[in-house]
């Protein structure tokens, strides 16, 4: 079998003496070369010697990669034909991105609770039916979870390095640690259940926040003001502000905390972790109840006449992002890119 030539041979030929340069991979092609191994060695016994988590962790590698970047450039051409202001262009990617991934995430949460037999949001107190430990988790189930582990495993990721720091970001990244211990431990303890409402109640408020900032960021574009863009962003502000206190606010304690602190002791006596996701929960309504404060402050600020146009209250002012000592996000990357999830 004839040997094929390697690179420096094939340099050698063109007339280049030396080696051809070494390229440093970056964390994403690193990370896209790991992945790479593993589906190509995947096997079915791995999978099972490895658990349910090996997907978790693939797939969260995938959204790294799939997650806009302003160095990847793969929405530049969008920003750059619309003609986006260049603080607007640097965000719009990041909240392309969200916008997309919560929009199918709550719809599919969406169609398990109402398009399906579950009948968990109806009646809270079925998440806890027939409950026994190890019992089996339903693929349609199991495949929410996935999906949402592996976001939430990004997120803590992108936060630290990718995103912008703001006045929330030490609660944000408190949010995605207790949002994966969560789902990670509620799944391995087959409370999946109350995770399916959880997730349904959750990320509708995440859909139309995403929804009312590209349309803040599009208001702007080529050089003019857009009326319908600036309609919709304050329609889709009103809705935002809406969905936070009736799912997040009132439904979450009505259904969620209602069945893990009362009805889970009448179904199970002695259900195993209870005062530990009870805590949890309890701290996710807390954290809720942080990020409303913004939301009421930005509601005074717009009713009194102090803002004309909506803005993040949770960015730093521009004196402030000046200072001598800017935040680990503006050293490493100044993208401008938006993680917090509220306004």
């Amino acid at each position: 079998m004839e040997e094929r030539p390697g690179p420096t041979l094939l340099h050698r030929e063109k007339g280049v003496t030396r080696p051809p340069p070494s390229v440093n991979p970056g964390p994403h092609l690193a990370s896209l070369h790991l992945s790479s191994f593993w589906l190509r060695s995947w096997r079915p016994s791995r999978a099972r010697a490895l658990g349910p988590g090996w997907g978790m962790w693939l797939l969260s590698n995938y959204q790294g990669l799939a997650a806009p970047s302003p160095r990847s450039g793969r929405s530049r051409p969008l920003a750059k034909r619309c003609r986006l202001q260049p603080r607007d262009a640097a965000k719009m990617p990041e909240s392309a991105w969200k916008f997309l991934f919560y929009l199918g995430s709550w719809s599919y949460s969406a169609y398990l609770l109402f398009g399906t037999n579950y009948p968990f949001f109806h009646d809270p107190p079925s998440v806890f039916y027939d409950w026994t430990p190890g019992m089996a988790v339903p693929r349609d189930i199991a495949a929410a979870y996935l999906l949402q582990g592996s976001f939430y495993s990004h997120s803590i990721y992108a936060t630290l390095y990718m995103d912008t720091w703001r006045k929330d970001s030490v609660v944000m990244l408190i949010h995605h640690v207790v949002t994966l211990v969560l789902i990670v431990s509620s799944y391995a303890f087959r409370y999946h259940n109350v995770g399916i409402l959880v997730f349904f109640l959750h990320d509708i408020s995440d859909v139309l926040l995403e929804f009312t900032k590209l349309n803040i960021y599009f208001r702007s574009c080529s050089g003019s003001h857009h009326r319908l863009h600036a309609l919709v962003a304050d329609l889709g502000c009103l809705s935002f502000c809406f969905s936070w206190f009736w799912f997040r606010l009132y439904w979450f304690p009505l259904k969620v905390l209602y069945a893990t602190c009362h009805c889970s002791l009448l179904s199970v006596p002695d259900i195993p972790f209870y005062f530990f996701f009870n805590a949890l929960l309890l701290l996710l309504t807390l954290m809720n109840l942080y990020w409303f404060l913004y939301i009421v402050a930005l509601a005074v600020k717009v009713l009194t006449g102090q803002m004309r146009e909506l803005k993040d209250l949770r960015e730093y002012d521009t004196a402030e992002a000046q200072s001598p000592k800017p935040s680990k996000a503006e050293k490493s990357l100044r993208n401008g890119l938006v993680k917090g999830k509220r306004f």
